[in-house]
């Protein structure tokens, strides 16, 4: 193989990595345990990648796990929504951890949520464990 198709062979690589690690993330609480836990990488479609809607979080449902900013945690947090609500004539969430006694504090609406963890079947794609090197790696 000649130089050239050896460095665009690498390039390749390269740019298809860099493109799924932005569709991964990584578990770094218990709250949605046992459906995943600290230190798994949930695998996520995005409400805007490079232009691109994967996702409209205006068709999010009761059941989606989501990826959203909240108003009360300076970190985007992966929750399930388990209600739908309208307030002030908009549509907004409620939503919760798995495994969290209550509900997130406020109401959620589309325009919070980022990501939507992706399923196979009932399932959320995941890829167990292998997060603890960012978890480590961040000090978190």
């Amino acid at each position: 193989m000649s130089a050239k198709k050896e460095i665009a062979m690498y390039a390749i690589i390269i740019i298809v990595g860099l493109l799924v690690a932005q569709h991964m993330n990584v578990v770094v609480s218990e709250s949605m345990e046992p459906v995943f836990f600290r230190g798994d990488i949930v695998v996520v479609e995005k409400t805007n990648f490079l232009g691109i809607q994967e996702f409209n979080p205006n068709d999010a449902k009761v059941g989606d796990i989501v990826v959203y900013n909240a108003v009360w945690f300076p970190n985007p947090v992966i929750h399930r929504i388990i209600n739908e609500t309208t307030v002030n004539g908009s549509k907004h969430f409620v939503i919760k951890g798995d495994n969290n006694p209550v509900p997130d504090p406020y109401y959620v609406s589309p325009d919070q949520i980022t990501q939507r963890v992706l399923m196979v079947g009932d399932h959320p794609f995941i890829i167990p464990k292998i997060g603890y090197i960012t978890i480590w790696l961040r000090g978190l």
